[in-house]
């Protein structure tokens, strides 16, 4: 009961779901009311476009930006101030792709239409502008891989 009640992740989630439906349903602008309405009371912005698997766990989501052409995948997890957004470079697919079990730490900016492979992890504050393999972790800025495995 806490989470319904209280977790603006789950909330945003709630919205992007109901979002996602009307766009696909090429219902634009009511789409877009959904979610900049959820935008405002969780801080969390999904544009409604955005694809997103099972099981995202969004933990103290403020500042949180997952742009239009972003694909998620399953059982990720995402920590505040992550942006998934594009570069203003590209056109068609502009967004990150996040595979299954991916962990993108505090403030992370994955940009452009780069892929995050499976259980990577991204550590705080780093910039991700070039793929990232599965199984590592990548931290600084920009992003390096520091482990694998």
């Amino acid at each position: 009961m806490e989470i319904l009640l209280t977790y603006p992740g789950f909330h945003a989630l709630l919205f992007y779901r109901m979002a996602h439906f009307l766009y696909q349903k090429h219902l634009f602008l009511l789409a877009k009311i959904v979610a900049q309405f959820a935008r405002f009371l969780t801080g969390i912005e999904i544009h409604p476009g955005a694809t997103i698997g099972k099981r995202l766990f969004i933990d103290h989501g403020m500042g949180i930006v997952i742009g239009e052409t972003t694909i998620i995948g399953d059982d990720v997890i995402i920590f505040h101030g992550v942006t998934l957004g594009g570069t203003g470079k590209d056109k068609g697919k502009r967004h990150p792709t996040i595979e299954n079990g991916v962990l993108l730490s505090a403030n992370a900016q994955i940009l452009g239409p780069i892929t995050i492979g499976k259980n990577a992890k991204i550590g705080a504050s780093a910039v991700v502008l070039k793929d990232i393999p599965a199984n590592t972790t990548a931290v600084g800025i920009p992003a390096k891989v520091v482990k694998r495995g």
